[in-house]
């Protein structure tokens, strides 16, 4: 209940505040407008006399132009033209000098005799303005005074006109001619134009012919009345424009316009505007309002603050009580929480230690295994192996029964001959046991460095019985003489594997071949194997280095190789793979990383067959 009163009273002071501040803005508005419209009426006032100053200062040349004895002698004789020339001359000094737009003489019928743009291709000179109200009015014996745009030169001015008498001093009852001069004000625009509200003159009949918002000029501030368009189309006041309302522009163009402050100015009934900027009237309300909300705000985030004091000493007290039961709590979860930290502790320890023994019984495993890939391995080689050593043997029967012979008989020459063939058939016999016996002793897994080119002949030394048993070509191609980190024992495992899985594949081929290369390929070493059998079929390619995976027949492998061998080049940070090639046969690749160049020479090339 406590709680919807409180809501209930936050609601009903927001709302007195929002009026509070609805009521300060227009009371800021309506002041603000009244404000900003004097102090447009004053700025209308200073802009009208500066205008009317200019309008004035003008107002006695045509009357004194008039009473000059060459503008009387034109008007009498407008054929002598040395009079009419020097008249010319004497207009536009004139002009220059007193800074108008134009001084023209014009006889009785509105004909132009003289004028100060004489040598201008818009020249005055000829042209009749007996249309405009200021040449009827002056010859009616009145100053005419008319705003317009020019019908020659297509620029609009003030003209101010003046009638000619025969005798200056003895005016008679009607003039002989008319005397004019044309006045611009565009620079009235160019100095309205620092204001930001819009500022207007318009005539009698409401056209705006002067602004500062280009956009506005000749339109009228209201719908003109046919007998108003007609005397403008008559008087060609604004040349053959047609004036259309201001409201009748695009929304953006007539922006501004509306609420106005107005004044008089001149004789012809023009009436000065200024349209004070709504924007800036909303902006000082706006602001007013702004500093009420601030003041109302300070308030009531001060009472917010009191209230809030209380509030927090209330919850100070109940916390202090939260605390201490929380603390009971935490102590109790710490208690609870450190037995199962050391009961998982334990448990770990535990797992840590079996992991250690599954860890010992796989890499002993893997050992074995791998020790027993190769002692298959040589098995399977074993029939090669011993017709490799059968041949030296019978060689060394035949050299010591002929050495016997040549002995008795005298011929030590003969014998030493014998003995020495003896000799090199055991140093050859030692080799291949040596071989067999590095071969197949126990690896332990010491790291050190492997020379590639080296292996592969070891390799291709305790097989060379086999290919040549089959008839198959072996070329062995060194591009590049690199060296690994790993076991060469396991190495010369890994290649002998390949080497004896390329002979088995071309077992049955047209062509026997098999091509081993060592080349490098940036920071890595490459041996690949090749051959010309038939391929690797599609189906057996996503299984080939699965362990017990085998396309052999029984009894002639387990599906243990490849996998030893991927095993292997793994462990020394390799990869072993495998595709067929497009021209036929097989390829095997082993990638290791490099450890150092052997300096040696490029090249070379070992075949048998």
């Amino acid at each position: 209940m406590k709680s919807v009163r409180f809501k209930a009273g936050i609601c009903l002071a927001v709302a007195v505040a929002i009026l509070a501040v609805a009521a300060v803005y227009l009371l800021a508005a309506g002041r603000a407008g009244d404000d900003i419209h004097a102090a447009g009426a004053r700025q209308l006032q200073i802009i009208a006399l500066d205008l009317e100053s200019v309008l004035e200062r003008y107002e006695t040349l045509p009357f004194t132009l008039g009473v000059h004895p060459d503008v009387v002698r034109v008007l009498l004789r407008p054929d002598e033209n040395r009079t009419v020339q020097r008249l010319n001359q004497l207009f536009s000094q004139i002009q220059r000098h007193a800074k108008v737009s134009a001084i023209y003489l014009m006889d009785k019928e509105g004909n132009t005799l003289a004028a100060s743009n004489w040598n201008e291709p818009l020249t005055f000179v000829g042209r009749n303005f007996a249309f405009r109200p200021y040449f009827r009015e002056a010859l009616a014996g009145k100053a005419g005074r008319f705003y317009g745009i020019g019908n020659a030169t297509g620029e609009p001015g003030y003209f101010i006109a003046h009638p000619v008498y025969a005798e200056a001093l003895h005016q008679p009852a009607e003039p002989i001619g008319v005397i004019a001069v044309k006045i611009g004000l565009a620079e009235f625009e160019q100095t309205w134009r620092s204001s930001e509200d819009p500022i207007t003159l318009v005539d009698r009949n409401g056209v705006v012919f002067l602004s500062n918002r280009p956009e506005w000029r000749y339109h009228s501030m209201k719908p003109l009345d046919r007998q108003a368009q007609q005397r403008l189309a008559d008087t060609l006041q604004y040349a053959a424009r047609t004036i259309q309302p201001i409201a009748l522009l695009p929304k953006k163009v007539q922006a501004g316009f509306g609420d106005h402050v107005a004044q008089p100015v001149s004789r012809l009934g023009w009436q000065l505007m200024l349209f004070p900027s709504q924007a800036r009237i909303n902006r000082s309300a706006l602001l007013s309002a702004i500093a009420a909300a601030l003041v109302l705000s300070v308030g009531a985030i001060s009472a917010w603050a009191v209230h809030q004091r209380r509030r927090r000493l209330e919850e100070r007290i109940e916390s202090r009580k939260a605390l201490q039961r929380a603390a009971e709590e935490l102590d109790r979860k710490i208690v609870q929480r450190t037995q199962e930290l050391l009961q998982a502790n334990l448990d770990l320890a535990s797992r840590y230690a079996k992991l250690q023994e599954a860890e010992h019984l796989l890499r002993s495993t893997q050992n074995e295994l791998v020790q027993a890939g190769k002692l298959a391995m040589l098995g399977q080689m074993a029939a090669g192996v011993t017709h490799e050593l059968n041949q030296p043997l019978a060689a060394i029967r035949a050299f010591a029964d002929n050495a016997i012979t040549f002995l008795a008989r005298g011929q030590a020459a003969k014998a030493e001959e014998n003995l020495g063939q003896i000799s090199a058939a055991s140093a050859r016999m030692g080799a291949i046991i040596g071989q067999l016996k590095g071969f197949a002793r126990k690896s332990h897994d010491a790291v050190a460095t492997v020379d590639l080119a080296r292996s592969v002949q070891a390799s291709a030394m305790l097989l060379d019985s086999e290919f040549r048993r089959h008839g198959v070509r072996l070329d062995i191609e060194i591009l590049h003489h690199a060296a690994v980190l790993g076991d060469a024992v396991r190495t010369e495992q890994v290649l002998i594997n390949l080497l004896r899985n390329a002979l088995d594949a071309v077992e049955q081929a047209s062509e026997r071949r098999v091509a081993v290369s060592i080349d490098c390929d940036g920071e890595e070493a490459l041996v690949r194997i090749r051959d010309s059998g038939p391929g690797i079929p599609e189906d057996v390619v996503r299984h080939l280095f699965e362990p017990f995976f085998t396309t052999k027949p029984s009894g002639k492998g387990l599906g243990l190789g490849l996998a030893i061998s991927s095993s292997i080049v793994q462990a020394m940070n390799g990869q072993l793979s495998a595709r067929n090639l497009s021209e036929g046969g097989a390829e095997f690749t082993v990638r290791l990383p490099l450890a150092a160049d052997i300096p040696n020479e490029i090249g070379g090339q070992v075949a048998s067959a």
